[in-house]
């Protein structure tokens, strides 16, 4: 498990939050629900009969005995000629809403009738029956389940709702396949978005070319925990999906109205590619680079013997990639495409397009001579040739060609979608460019971020709780109406770089997913978040009826360091979302817990803990540290970036650092290009001699330690003398990325104290996010 066992306990909270026997709890929200008033329910169980009064209807039918038997232990009999009130009818209706899958559900004294725009909406109104029957398995036999008689009126807000999986950083049976499907069509998603290729691994058979599988499916080793990592593990790891396995998946997602989209990846993200075809790359002669402390003895050992091209076995951003001044690199994709498109019948082919470093194709004679040939002024308008011409392939094939948003970079593909996930930003300009639009911003929709702040496993740092997923809405502010036309939708991406299971997968997609299907099937004026917690502990026993892993992070103490009421340091706030759970704290390791009663001053350094009375839920941990900076009057010249906002100002001075190595918004201020400059007021003149800024390094992120930390002094707030400044960033050992800038000096008395942490700047070649703007993250000023 992934959170404390101790969390398990909270089933015996979810009686707290009441549900009554009347009402109805669907996710994601029916447009119109109406409870009829009658005392009279529908008898749904063995006796019941199934009647298919629209054609092709066979596989819903299916697929609803199927769940049927599987978690209530009994099927329905399929009789065209049953009459009586015990009956489930399912049916077509003229519905005209512009997006496919509106349903029509009534359960009444006739019966209980299902009709859909198309057989998509019939499948999301049977699982909506679904949602009415109680998440606990298997009745006596004979016995049946009382449903309510109701009304539902049902349409889907977006066409395209998506849920994306990463099987390159980490290959999953065609079983979790399946059942990550299964997933999606219960909360009414529509679209997988299926990562195929990566640096790590090439994940499906290509016959022309054997030895992407033979070779690209499988790595010598992994980087154990958070990247840099603190080693290899040097257990192989691989797998990949046959042909026959790829059309297994597509027909079973097919007969729940799910579109599979693959996505190769290409320029960039290609090592698993060049290790079995090394001539794919600008420099076929030129070792993989993996650095000494990653490397597996294995890869190091046979490139000691002469080996050239290897797997990636660590995670970022790599400068090997396909080389786009070779005709045999094009020749390569176009055979590749071949075969891919000819398993997928979906529209869409998604060929990544991101993080394609520019250092080889700058290096590279045959790269160069093409940018000539075609007059093209940069290695940006070279991969925009790259991506035109592969969306003119493509195109000629009939599919649409979705990338990632630096696809915009350099000129975008004349009918190309874009995936916009650094931000808004890459999405809104593409539809102000009359492009299409799918938004998967980081923040909130990636699920590989952590959803807790009280997180015990390793992810790749962030912070989307559920609430925040919930909050969010794929419409940009910044655009007409008109441009809202061009968004067609949005998906939640999963990385896996650290999940290695099928357990940890669902961990990190439950129950934020719920949340996202909701934001996106649920007209957003229909919204409501109150409703939606009142709905979830149904949700979370029917998460365990499937036997389905989730984060119970929805009901973690929540901690918020505060400004103490006296004006002077620090208080820690503390409250849960379980109405009324008590609430305990203690101070130090073995301090008695006593009942949180309010805001909790701050008097000491140390460990402060807190837990939900009877042992429920997490220990709460918190560490402090006092300085004579805590809790005073402080401002920002800059503020930080919306993303990375913190607690405000506060966050520099709360006596709070991060050791974990994240990068959670309540911990950290990020400043995405930008210096960190703070004004604090002592309050009072003060004997100072020391200043040490706390921050983060984890340049595979593109965060980088600050080029300078100074601080200038004054005793008027108006004149200020620099105490001091330094360069010097002094990394921690714990190999999470943290660190300090240290600074000694003469003793002052002073009262304002201005503290200037300069950005590294532009990220140097040879480094992921080369060209961009570094991310600064500070997260503590202390002050002696």
């Amino acid at each position: 498990m992934y959170m404390k066992k101790t969390v398990l306990l909270l089933f015996v909270c979810w009686t707290a939050i009441r549900i009554s026997a009347q009402s109805v709890s669907i996710i994601p929200q029916p447009s119109s629900l109406s409870l009829l008033k009658t005392m009279e329910r529908f008898p749904l169980g063995p006796g019941t009969a199934l009647v298919l009064q629209g054609g092709n209807l066979e596989n819903t039918a299916a697929y609803l005995n199927d769940y049927l038997e599987t978690f209530y232990g009994f099927r329905l009999p399929i009789n065209p000629a049953a009459k009586g009130p015990n009956v489930i009818r399912l049916n077509y209706e003229r519905m005209d809403h512009p997006v496919p899958g509106a349903y029509r559900l009534s359960v009444n004294g006739s019966g209980v009738y299902i009709a859909g725009d198309n057989a998509a909406g019939v499948f999301y109104g049977i699982q909506s029956l679904l949602q009415l029957l109680p998440p606990q398995k298997k009745i006596k036999p004979g016995a049946s389940y009382s449903l309510p008689y109701l009304l539902i009126k049902d349409k889907p807000r977006f066409a395209y709702r998506g849920m994306h999986l990463d099987v390159g950083r980490h290959f999953f049976p065609l079983s979790f396949i399946k059942k990550y499907i299964d997933y999606l069509a219960y909360h009414k998603l529509n679209v997988f978005h299926w990562h195929l290729t990566e640096d790590q691994g090439w994940r499906m058979e290509i016959r022309e070319y054997p030895e992407l599988t033979r070779m690209g499916a499988w790595r010598n080793g992994t980087i154990t925990g958070r990247y840099p990592g603190k080693g290899n593990d040097n257990i192989p790891h691989g797998g990949y999906y046959t042909q026959a396995e790829v059309k297994e998946v597509v027909k079973y997602a097919a007969d729940r109205f799910i579109d599979v989209i693959p996505e190769i990846e290409m320029p960039g993200h290609s090592s698993a590619a060049i290790a079995a075809y090394p001539w794919l790359s600008c420099f076929p002669d030129k070792p993989t680079h993996i650095p000494a402390e990653m490397i597996s003895a294995r890869t190091a050992a046979e490139q000691k013997r002469g080996g050239i091209k290897y797997v990636q076995e660590t995670w970022g951003v790599f400068d090997d990639v396909f080389c786009a001044g070779k005709e045999t690199t094009f020749t390569f994709l176009e055979k590749v495409i071949d075969e891919v498109t000819a398993l997928f019948p979906s529209k869409y082919f998604h060929i990544g397009g991101d993080e394609c470093p520019k250092t080889h194709w700058k290096q590279c004679t045959a790269c160069q001579e093409r940018m000539k040939t075609l007059g093209l002024k940069d290695e940006h308008e070279l991969q925009s040739y790259f991506v035109q011409r592969v969306e003119k392939y493509l195109n000629s094939k009939g599919k649409s060609l979705i990338g990632w948003d630096e696809i915009l970079e350099g000129g975008l593909a004349p009918n190309a979608i874009v995936m916009s996930w650094r931000g808004e930003s890459g999405g809104i300009e593409a539809a102000r460019q009359n492009h299409q639009v799918i938004m998967t911003p980081g923040n909130p929709v990636y699920f590989d971020h952590s959803q807790t702040e009280n997180e015990d496993s390793v992810t790749i740092g962030g912070y989307n709780p559920l609430d925040k997923v919930y909050a969010w809405d794929p419409l940009p502010k910044e655009l007409s109406a008109e441009a809202h036309s061009y968004i067609l939708g949005a998906q939640a991406n999963v990385w896996t770089e650290y999940m290695d299971n099928p357990s940890k997968v669902e961990y990190m997609i439950f129950p934020r997913m719920a949340a996202l299907s909701e934001l996106l099937w649920t007209e957003k004026g229909k919204k409501d978040w109150k409703a939606f917690e009142r709905k979830l502990p149904t949700q979370l026993r029917r998460y365990e009826s499937w036997k389905a892993n989730y984060s119970r992070a929805y009901f973690d103490i929540k901690a918020k360091v505060i400004p103490a009421s006296s004006g002077n340091g620090v208080a820690w706030s503390l409250e849960s979302r379980l109405p009324g759970a008590a609430i305990l704290t203690r101070t130090g390791e073995t301090g008695k817990f006593t009942p949180y009663k309010g805001p909790v001053k701050v008097n000491g350094n140390g460990k402060r803990y807190a837990r939900l009375a009877g042992n429920q839920g997490n220990l709460l941990e918190q560490a402090f540290i006092l300085h004579k900076a805590v809790g005073r009057k402080i401002s920002l010249t800059h503020p930080p970036s919306k993303s990375y906002p913190g607690d405000g100002a506060l966050t520099l001075v709360n006596a709070v650092q991060n050791r974990k190595g994240t990068a959670k918004s309540s911990e950290f201020l990020g400043f995405s290009g930008t210096d960190c400059e703070a004004l604090i007021d002592l309050g009072k003149e003060e004997r100072i001699s020391s200043m040490q800024v706390h921050c983060l390094q984890q340049t595979g992120s593109w965060i980088w330690e600050p080029a300078s930390a100074e601080l200038l002094v004054s005793s008027d707030g108006k004149v200020f003398t620099r105490a001091g400044i330094t360069e010097i960033f002094e990394k921690e050992k714990n190999g999470n990325g943290n660190g300090q800038m240290q600074l000694n000096f003469s003793p002052v008395t002073t009262r304002y104290l201005k503290v200037v942490v300069k950005n590294h700047g532009t990220i140097k070649a040879g480094n992921p996010g080369a060209g961009n703007k570094a991310w600064l993250f500070v997260d503590e000023i202390i002050v002696h």
